[in-house]
């Protein structure tokens, strides 16, 4: 009797020590749980919603990371799903709006979220443009003219995906000839990088088999405070650009070059993104806000430049755009409709992102005066964008 007694009041005090401990754990303070790894941020995202046969071609989910920055991608649209990095809190944040499946992506009513941009970027006047004498007609999908390559463009398309090593993700992608109305077989490579510097660097290449048209970018939506954290406007923005591309009501440039000074549009100094977007603008009301290419100042071939810096008011993350690009079209959310759920599991509401696509200027084959985005056989297409990341305290 006295070894029962004594074996239960050994038991009673286990369970009590088990059960403080237990409690301890339960706890922890949100400040101790917002200092963890970046590799927390798989938990977010889970690698099953990323598979799935599309067009006969199996899609996942891809993960690089370097220097405390942690990146998700899928190759169903060659697509960017989430970023990750700490704020000057130390808290985790995902700063690239996404969602979190395959699926997701492709029901979405914005279907450009973080997508591998082609084969022409931005848009093309009534779908027509004429090379070496031949007019060529791609599909309509923007209010009579033609959106980011078509119908289907690369967002659309499964792209083969090589990790090459830990901070690096390969996509490739054979365009056959006359896909969406482009002339010429296109194989296209897409190399993302995440540096030492805390970049994504984008590191696009191309040829051709005939004379064709190409200008490739990437699509990702920013909240620099973090998905699901609100509005963008109060992000701080600067644009190194003094000019901008005028637009009609369809969003196609007049071939104008417009200086920005005295306009809305002036972001050569920092201005908040919504300080000026809703005065009385005839540009600001044919894109519903900013949706308007920019023409980048000292650009000299082949070298990078600094094209914008933005920073997230409450977050202290800062975005710094450099480019081999002549163009930056800034885009600040005004279609978006709370029509779609985010990972986060928030809607994606009006302006609470935003996006800097580096490219060549939109209805180039149409304008004579704006830089060529012509590539013949025996050419190769290649340039290098980078979306640099740090944080001010």
């Amino acid at each position: 009797m006295k070894k029962i007694k004594i074996c239960t009041a050994i038991l009673i005090v286990v369970l009590q020590f088990s059960c403080k401990e237990r409690k301890k754990e339960n706890t922890v303070p949100a400040e101790a749980n917002q200092e963890t790894s970046v590799d927390s941020a798989q938990t977010f995202l889970e690698a099953k919603n990323f598979d799935a046969i599309i067009d006969n071609k199996e899609t996942h989910l891809y993960w690089i990371e370097n220097n405390g920055i942690k990146a998700a991608f899928t190759n169903y649209g060659g697509r960017l799903v989430g970023l990750w990095m700490k704020d000057k809190n130390g808290k985790l944040t995902d700063i690239v709006i996404g969602m979190n499946s395959v699926s997701g992506f492709q029901k979405s009513t914005e279907p450009y979220f973080g997508a591998t941009i082609g084969r022409v970027g931005n848009r093309i006047a009534k779908g027509k443009f004429t090379l070496e004498g031949k007019q060529y007609t791609i599909p309509l999908n923007n209010n009579g003219n033609t959106l980011h390559g078509g119908i289907k463009g690369f967002q659309d398309v499964v792209w083969d995906a090589a990790k090459t090593n830990n901070n690096t993700l390969v996509f490739t992608y054979t365009s056959p000839d006359m896909e969406q109305g482009f002339p010429g077989t296109l194989k296209v490579k897409v190399i993302y990088t995440l540096t030492a510097a805390k970049g994504l660097k984008m590191e696009y290449e191309a040829t051709t088999d005939k004379t064709t048209v190409i200008n490739l970018t990437n699509h990702a939506f920013f909240n620099l405070n973090g998905e699901g954290s609100g509005t963008i406007l109060n992000h701080q923005m600067q644009i190194f650009a003094n000019q901008f591309t005028s637009v009609d009501s369809g969003l196609i440039p007049t071939g104008e070059l417009k200086d920005v000074a005295q306009t809305p549009f002036d972001f050569t100094a920092v201005h908040t993104i919504g300080e000026r977007i809703d005065v009385e603008n005839e540009q600001l009301k044919f894109g519903k806000g900013y949706d308007h290419n920019y023409v980048l100042n000292d650009l000299k071939t082949g070298e990078m430049i600094h094209a914008a810096s933005v920073l997230g008011d409450k977050s202290g993350i800062v975005l710094d755009v450099y480019t081999q690009e002549p163009g930056l079209q800034f885009y600040s959310g005004n279609f978006m409709q709370s029509k779609n759920i985010l990972k986060s599991g928030i809607k994606d509401d009006f302006r609470t992102s935003f996006a800097l696509e580096t490219q060549h200027f939109p209805d180039a084959p149409n304008h004579s005066n704006f830089a060529s985005i012509t590539l013949k056989p025996g050419q190769k297409y290649h340039t290098v964008s980078e979306y640099r990341f740090s944080v001010k305290k």
